[in-house]
């Protein structure tokens, strides 16, 4: 198969190299790819928003399969337009992406399914929305409506936390992600992330991990697009998950098929959980990102053929093998993260590391510039490793990290804190 990837971050470059250890794939493509991607598959500029331009490029390459990495493609229809010209592709449609486009609709999606989750409501109105927050009190959650890279989301432990978000998101920060604001209450318990492949009709766990969102060791600070990931999660066991398809996942995709738009992809499903019992915090309809790099560290070359078979409706027959082994990773930002960060400086050190089924290092924000790899957005290097044990994982992740120089990154030392405990 010719397969195109649509996206340029760390995500992209795990999916790009699970999906080279499948002898499926004859040639791959990366819209638009960053510097690690270069270094193992053809990169292109183009707008992957841009539903025309991906259509055009994709019958001019003649491209077979089009995975979609990043939400803003889904939201913008162009697996729609994809699937207009009978290409397969690993992405839900326009409607269905509304599951992450928009907080109010899965709410309200997850409320017509019964699916457990936290009390809410919806405002447009700056004064109506802190005077719910007077009635409610702290802590409490403020998040964007609609898509804002990971960062429209504030859990405001003081009332005048949330008054300030409130004041950000209708004051334009998040632009018109923020024009609409969703209130909820703060679930207690312990985060994890939950896969699962949807065909339109069949549904296959692909896997658990866990996310660092906060900025600081400790699970301290302001929140991010991820500051690292380890997968399994130990807190998702076979209990918890069987009750998460039923409670959740099951119900709302009969909700989105009954609605007439039968969810098609990797479906997300961030979960609050507290004594075992599973609570709805969001979904994605995407790979998250940096658990992504830890899925597919430890899938490899099965990541291909289970994405081919919920896109071509045939996940009935698709099984995926998990080895008894482990994986992490380890995001490298840069300084100001995730305010403002300077963007230019040099990265050395990463010739010298090991490449292989147990030690990656997925760039994320990098570019290459005269033989050198430069810093281009806040979260710079995913750094991964697999071992039969998290503690073999982590000692690899950070062997690696140690030999990195880069005077202008941070990174969390702490990463896989409460199950290494």
């Amino acid at each position: 198969m010719n397969i195109l990837i649509l996206g340029g971050g760390g995500r992209e470059h795990a999916l790009a190299w699970a999906t080279l250890q499948n002898p499926k794939c004859d040639r791959l493509i990366v819209a638009p790819g960053n510097a690690g991607i270069a270094a193992i598959a053809e990169c292109a500029a183009l707008d992957i928003e841009d539903r025309s331009a991906v259509a055009s490029f994709v019958e001019e390459e003649s491209i077979d399969f089009v995975i979609v990495g990043p939400e803003a493609p889904l939201a913008a229809g162009v697996a729609d337009r994809l699937r207009e010209s009978g290409i397969l592709v690993f992405g839900p449609n326009q409607a269905a992406a509304q599951l992450e486009a928009s907080k109010a609709f899965t709410k309200e999606v997850c409320d017509a399914a019964k699916a457990p989750t936290a009390a809410w409501a919806r405002f447009t109105d700056a004064a109506a929305a802190k005077a719910y927050v007077a009635e409610k009190g702290a802590p409490i959650v403020v998040k964007a409506d609609g898509l804002a890279a990971g960062k429209g989301v504030v859990v405001a432990e003081t009332e005048a936390q949330a008054l300030d978000a409130l004041d950000d998101m209708f004051g334009g920060s998040f632009g018109a992600a923020g024009a609409e604001v969703v209130i909820e209450e703060f679930m207690t318990g312990e985060e994890a992330s939950f896969f699962v492949l949807c065909d339109g009709e069949d549904a296959l766990p692909m896997g658990t991990a866990q996310d660092h969102k906060r900025v600081g060791e400790g699970d301290t600070g302001p929140n991010t697009g991820g500051m690292g990931a380890y997968s399994p999660a130990p807190v998702l066991t076979d209990d918890v998950a069987a009750r998460t398809m039923d409670e959740i996942v099951r119900p709302v995709l009969a909700e989105m098929e009954r609605r007439g738009t039968p969810y098609q992809g990797v479906l997300y499903v961030g979960l609050m959980i507290e004594n075992g019992a599973p609570r709805l915090v969001e979904f994605n309809v995407r790979f998250g990102d940096p658990e992504c790099q830890v899925i597919m560290m430890r899938l490899g070359a099965q990541a291909l053929d289970a994405m081919h078979a919920a896109a071509d409706g045939r996940l009935a027959e698709m099984r995926i093998n998990w080895a008894d082994d482990h994986a992490m990773t380890v995001v490298m930002a840069a300084d100001g993260y995730p305010g403002s960060y300077e963007k230019g400086s040099e990265i050395k050190g990463l010739d010298s590391l090991r490449a292989d089924s147990k030690n990656m290092v997925f760039h994320a924000g990098t570019t290459a510039k005269g033989g050198a790899v430069l810093a281009t957005g806040g979260r710079v290097l995913n750094v991964t490793a697999r071992g039969d044990t998290l503690t073999d994982a982590a000692t690899r992740a950070y062997a690696m990290v140690d030999q990195i120089d880069w005077p202008g990154g941070f990174f969390r030392r702490d990463i896989g804190w409460r199950a290494l405990k």
